[in-house]
């Protein structure tokens, strides 16, 4: 094994820059045209990159090209780990003695800013949180846009449904809160998330406050709201120290700070979110059947990002959902006003994104010309929103601000087709610099005196294939065949011997070249410097590039949902701050979308806290219960994102919160019984549900026996109708029958059935949902659609029979070889008691 004192001086420097580093972080070490990884990042990172492991002087070893750095960074990260990056701060040609290295950078998976680790579509936040007494304070950045927010949850369980909408790649935390949760199990997060110990004193509120008035050059933090936020403030001074020692560099893109109220919009737990299918399908393969596929018609991935945000966050605010759908509406009705403006955005790049690689020194050419081209919209679009109407686009226009002088600028300096290099040359366009140009000329003069020199020497000589080559080791040459070895003047100076020919120079080619190398080598540092020149020029537009691209996020995703509405014949919904929920002609939205062989069957619903408040829906399985009452929940979601909606007419009471009790897979993963998945769930409904809240359950109490299931679901449905701090609309679908009796007692109870129209031994499922209770299960039926054995289905049959006529024997088992009742049909039509 190598000592400390048998280490090279490049192992030494090496070991210097590795000692400092975070726990689980690998560090690759810039050395020439590698990235070298050592010891035991070695050993851990080899298999995390697929990549073979060495060893050299006993010390384990293995490395990655420079240019392929980037990619295997996504490999480390999904390991669990951090990369650093130790980069050669000076040219080995010049240096003397050991190449100056150092960490340039900390990439952790909540930092991360390649395009090949982001989704174009998505936020890809950062979160801090610092816990209170019972609160908790929230920081969020994406730090590949800069949009960065603050806000504080009441409790564990509003932060738990604020990461779960929130999604973030990694949390930081106080290393003592940290430990206390890995000792005492960590709250319902997000499994996904990494998180980060910090030490605690970045979270000192008086620190960060100063920290962020730094930050944004101002006295004091109130003119950002965070006034009677201290645990939030914390949170965020936090935040940003982790971002800026991290990125290693003032993090300049971050150029304001907004804070929120968790409980501001309609509340959607992580149960919702799933069971609802919003943005993410419950199984991986049906990506499709998601809310926001159908949706989702943004051009420009700010639009999409938006669009997300809104579906996971739907407004409570009366006044600003009517804003929405006044926008939606105005586009829905000028289709050619809407097909322009959407043709504008089609151009349009990622402009959050854009900004900030400029302002982290990571954009090249191509960057600043997409960053031209989208800003080169803006005049188009101004002029086409000034046929708005509605309040919100007429707000939207007045935020963009055209940026002509910044769009010259790039015009003048960049070529229109540059390279994606930023250090070899031909990204500056001809007549942006005068000493660039004289180079270029210089340069090109040569190259011309070069061009001629062959043909004057190839006259000179007779040797008609002479050629005058370059290349970067011998720079120019002449080079002639050996055939022709007998015409070579005494002038020549041989330089090197090939297999074909003989390469020679002359001390008026020497001359030249060193002219032209000379005007070159001067021309691509300057074009790299007037480079680096422009993006710091640029940055001085940032704060107004993030209001046009928040501007035309909004337009995009309105223009969206305006596309949808009339592709799908959406109606606007009307939306009201009394309890009730009243839609004719109801479709669920992606089945609508989705199915092309027959058309999606409508249903109506009613509710009313004061009348119609629990719905009870009986009927078989297959018939379409548990579509209708989703239907009913994303229906009502998407009024509340000032969407339309697939329906003839619907007044939709504001929703403070949607429950869902649906399914148990998800959690029967985590380890929890399916009975324990299902009360779980419930209570959490009947201890958060108000009388503004929508609640959805379908099927409670299979998880246990028939009686007790029976009873707890008796139990759960007097309780929501009964209890005056609850009272939410409901729907409840269910095979217990006996449920139905609620609705002779309960003045706010109503029985509905799926429709099933018989025809001999066959049914048919209808999809229609009408007033009633189902007077029978179909459960056999069903079991035979399924394909179950035919002597299952007879035998089904007799076990009916007997239970249905209480024939039993001593035992207690159905007597079904002494029955006297005549042996069922293969389909027999009674009532089950029971559930397939």
């Amino acid at each position: 094994m190598t000592t400390p004192n048998e280490l090279t001086p490049a192992m030494r420097q090496y070991m210097q820059a590795k000692k400092d580093l975070p726990e689980k972080t690998i560090l690759l070490f810039r050395m020439g045209d590698f990235y070298e990884l050592f010891f035991e990042d070695a050993k851990t990172a080899a298999p995390l990159m697929d990549i073979v492991l060495t060893a050299r002087a006993g010390v384990p070893m293995c490395g990655v090209p420079y240019h392929a750095m980037r990619g295997y960074i996504a490999k480390i990260l999904d390991g669990g780990y951090k990369v650093a990056i130790a980069e050669q701060l000076e040219d080995p040609k010049l240096a003397k003695g050991l190449v100056k290295r150092d960490i340039t950078e900390i990439i952790t998976p909540g930092t991360v800013l390649e395009d090949n680790l982001l989704h174009a579509s998505q936020s890809h936040f950062i979160v801090s949180v610092m816990p209170g007494k019972e609160r908790f304070g929230v920081a969020m950045l994406d730090l590949s846009t800069g949009d960065f927010r603050v806000s504080e949850a009441a409790n564990a369980s509003a932060l738990e449904t604020e990461l779960h909408r929130l999604k973030p790649a990694e949390c930081i935390t106080p290393d003592s809160n940290l430990n206390s949760w890995r000792q005492q199990g960590f709250p319902d997060f997000p499994a996904s998330i990494s998180w980060t110990g910090v030490d605690d004193w970045h979270f000192d509120q008086q620190m960060a406050y100063d920290s962020l008035c730094r930050h944004f050059a101002v006295a004091s933090l109130d003119g950002f709201g965070c006034r009677a936020l201290p645990l939030a403030v914390a949170a965020a001074g936090a935040l940003l120290h982790y971002v800026t020692n991290n990125l290693r560099r003032d993090a300049s893109h971050i150029t304001s700070m907004s804070s929120y109220q968790t409980d501001d919009g309609m509340i959607l737990d992580r149960i919702s979110q799933r069971n609802l299918e919003l943005v993410e399908p419950i199984f991986a393969d049906n990506k499709g059947n998601t809310l926001l596929s159908v949706l989702d018609e943004t051009i420009t991935p700010m639009g999409a990002r938006l669009l997300r945000e809104w579906l996971l966050r739907p407004l409570r605010d009366r006044l600003a959902i009517n804003d929405r759908l006044d926008a939606v509406e105005n586009l829905s009705q000028a289709p050619m006003f809407l097909a322009e403006m959407r043709e504008l955005l089609g151009t349009v790049r990622d402009l959050e994104r854009l900004i900030t690689r400029i302002n982290l020194g990571s954009a090249n050419a191509r960057d600043l010309q997409s960053l031209r081209y989208s800003l080169e919209q803006l005049p188009g679009l101004q002029a086409v929103l000034a046929e708005a109407t509605a309040p919100l686009l007429i707000g939207q226009r007045q935020a963009l601000t055209a940026l002509p002088e910044l769009t010259d600028l790039i015009a003048r300096a960049i070529v229109d087709e540059p390279p994606l290099a930023i250090k070899e040359g031909g990204i500056i366009r001809e007549g942006y610099n005068d000493e660039l140009d004289v180079l270029r000329r210089a340069s090109s003069e040569g190259k011309d005196w070069i061009a001629s020199y062959q043909a004057k020497e190839q006259e000179r000589t007779g040797i008609k294939s002479l050629k005058v080559r370059f290349n970067k080791v011998f720079g120019y040459f002449i080079e002639v065949t050996k055939t022709n070895l007998d015409m070579v003047p005494a002038d020549y100076m041989r330089k090197q011997t090939i297999v074909n020919a003989e390469r020679y120079i002359t001390p008026e080619l020497k001359e030249i070249e060193d002219k032209v190398l000379g005007a070159d080598e001067k021309s691509t540092a300057l074009e790299y410097e007037l480079f680096q020149d422009l993006r710091v020029k640029i940055c001085a537009y940032t704060s107004a590039i993030q209001r046009n691209a928040r501007a035309l996020a909004v337009i995009d995703c309105l223009a969206s949902l305006a596309e949808v509405a009339g592709r799908h014949q959406y109606i606007r919904p009307e939306v009201c701050d009394e309890p009730v929920l009243d839609i004719r002609d109801g479709r669920h939205p992606v089945l609508d979308a989705r199915l092309t062989e027959e058309p999606f069957v409508p249903n109506d619903v009613h509710l009313d806290a004061r009348r119609d408040q629990l719905a009870i829906i009986t009927g078989p399985n297959m018939a379409g219960k548990s579509t209708y009452i989703r239907q009913v929940a994303l229906l009502t979601l998407m009024a509340q994102i000032g969407s339309f909606i697939p329906a003839s007419k619907a007044l939709i009471g504001i929703t403070d919160r949607i429950f869902t009790r649906v399914g148990a897979a998800d959690d029967i993963s985590r380890g929890q019984s399916t009975f324990m998945v299902e009360m779980v769930e419930t209570a959490n409904i009947l201890n958060h549900a108000t009388p503004a809240s929508l609640i959805i359950l379908d099927e409670i109490g299979r998880g246990t026996s028939t009686f007790d299931g029976l009873s707890l679901a008796w139990a759960v449905a007097e309780y929501l109708h009964d209890t005056p701090a609850v009272k939410a609309r409901t729907l409840f679908a269910t095979h217990y029958h006996e449920l139905t009796d609620l609705a002779v007692t309960k003045t706010g109870v109503r029985n509905y059935n799926v429709l099933i129209t018989e025809q001999g031994e066959r049914i048919s499922f209808m999809r229609k949902i009408v007033p009633g209770a189902a007077d029978k299960s179909y459960g056999i039926h069903v079991a035979r659609l399924a394909g179950l054995p035919r002597d299952v289905i007879r035998r089904a049959g007799e076990v009916l029979a007997n239970l249905e006529n209480n024939e039993y024997e001593e035992e207690g088992k159905p007597k079904l070889a002494q029955s006297k009742r005549k042996k069922p049909k293969d389909n027999p039509d009674q009532p089950l008691l029971f559930n397939l």
